[in-house]
């Protein structure tokens, strides 16, 4: 499954609990979808809290899916091509230099 196909199964699920019906108790604006994904990102780091190691790989997955389709969603209302602004970032990122940076 690509991309594309995912933010569809994503489109898919949200539509099929009434998400983005226009009275719905949890309207999937840009704002909420935000705050949803950066709550899920705090959830990953939930499984470090008191150790370093990974105690429960399945939860962990499951946390990473959650963020994972917060971003496909918040990409695809903003009409963002999310594959390709990976593939611009990661090519911006090819002329930093972060520890150089760092000493100035």
């Amino acid at each position: 499954m690509d991309i594309q196909e995912l933010t569809q199964a994503m489109h898919d699920f949200v539509r099929s609990q009434g998400w983005y019906d226009e009275k719905s108790l949890r309207p999937q604006t840009l704002r909420n979808l935000a705050i949803s994904l950066s709550l899920e990102a705090n959830e990953v780091l939930e499984h470090f809290q008191w150790d370093e190691r990974l105690n429960n790989p399945e939860g962990f997955a499951d946390e990473l899916a959650d963020v994972g389709l917060y971003l496909l969603q918040i990409a695809s209302l903003s009409d963002i091509d999310l594959e390709q602004a990976i593939l611009n970032k990661l090519q911006k990122n090819y002329t930093r230099r972060w520890d150089e940076d760092n000493l100035k």
